[in-house]
């Protein structure tokens, strides 16, 4: 989720229920030596506690000098990576393609939690590929070292995004281990949070690329684990004002040109499936100032209110 979750989207998703919101990926040499691109992801003012920042990298001394670094400025939980599948990261044996070296696991998970005062949290995948998938010995370990909270993406590294999500080795992984595991992947409704926390027996379940856009994805699913019935549909008036105010701190927190590039992509989510969405899409992505951003918005959903207050997907994206 690196580009997505800056400190807009995070505080956004903790406005509408998410407990807790990862920082976007910071590799360690990044961090230290990095631009001014890579300190504004580990700015955190007037963010929601608990701040949690996510770090990666392959070498335990570096990895550990990040942890303190982003300890001393805000951070409130380290989250370390080891699951991103990307081909940058990996090719510098960071992220999942720690999951082949479990010797070297070791060695950044103390380095790290040793480093700093604050919980230590760990992202993996199920393994490296579906003949070696080694979730559950890199658990242990992890639970042995002091890691308080895991986090598994139901895929290997080798499946990337593709396919469904499995949620067997993740269920293995919770009956194995005693600290808190959290099950990604997929989880896309209410519906599919439930039942993947009674499916894997997990403590709790993290949102990617289904908040994209839809933000009121964690009360929906709060709500519906509450009560078992769903929330109605946001209406036409919310997704306006959320996706204004959305674009508005991307603004401020960016600058106004940088931020209004920024925003074409969560305006684009915002309005996925909507009538009359991928003219409005394409013609968003051709305007270059921030006052014409905002009154195309504007117009755009005050259009789509005239027909009715509630939200309408078009059929066929519904079944796309």
């Amino acid at each position: 989720m690196a580009g997505v979750t800056d400190r807009p989207f995070r505080q956004l998703c903790k406005k509408f229920g998410a407990g807790m919101a990862v920082s976007e990926m910071v590799t360690s040499n990044s961090l230290l030596y990095g631009s001014q691109k890579t300190l504004r992801r580990a700015n955190h003012e007037g963010e929601v506690d608990p701040i949690s920042v996510q770090i990666a990298g392959a070498d335990p001394k570096m990895m550990a000098e990040a942890a303190q670094f982003n300890v001393d400025h805000g951070a409130q939980i380290i989250d370390i990576n080891m699951g991103c599948p990307a081909k940058k990261i990996c090719n510098v044996m960071a992220g999942s393609a720690l999951l082949k070296d479990e010797p070297l696991v070791q060695k950044i998970l103390s380095s790290v939690v040793k480093s700093v005062n604050v919980p230590v949290t760990l992202k993996i995948r199920t393994g490296w590929d579906t003949q070696n998938r080694n979730a559950i010995e890199i658990a242990k370990i992890a639970e042995g070292i002091g890691i308080k909270a895991l986090a598994i993406h139901g895929r290997t590294r080798a499946c990337l995004y593709m396919g469904e999500a499995e949620y067997d080795t993740i269920a293995e992984v919770k009956q194995s281990v005693k600290i808190p595991v959290i099950a990604n992947g997929d989880i896309t409704s209410p519906e599919k949070a439930k039942y993947v926390l009674d499916y894997t027996g997990v403590d709790g379940v993290m949102i990617g690329r289904a908040a994209q856009g839809k933000p009121w994805i964690f009360r929906e699913i709060d709500h519906y684990l509450k009560t078992g019935m769903h929330l109605d549909n946001p209406s036409i008036d919310e997704i306006k004002n959320t996706t204004i105010a959305h674009v508005n701190e991307l603004y401020s927190f960016y600058g106004e040109n940088a931020g209004l590039k920024i925003a074409r992509k969560h305006i684009s989510w915002y309005t996925k499936g909507l009538k009359n969405s991928a003219n409005f899409r394409h013609y968003m992505n051709t305007i270059e100032t921030v006052d014409a951003q905002i009154k195309t918005i504007e117009d755009y959903f005050n259009f789509l209110s005239i027909e009715s207050p509630y939200i309408k997907y078009e059929e066929e994206m519904l079944v796309a």
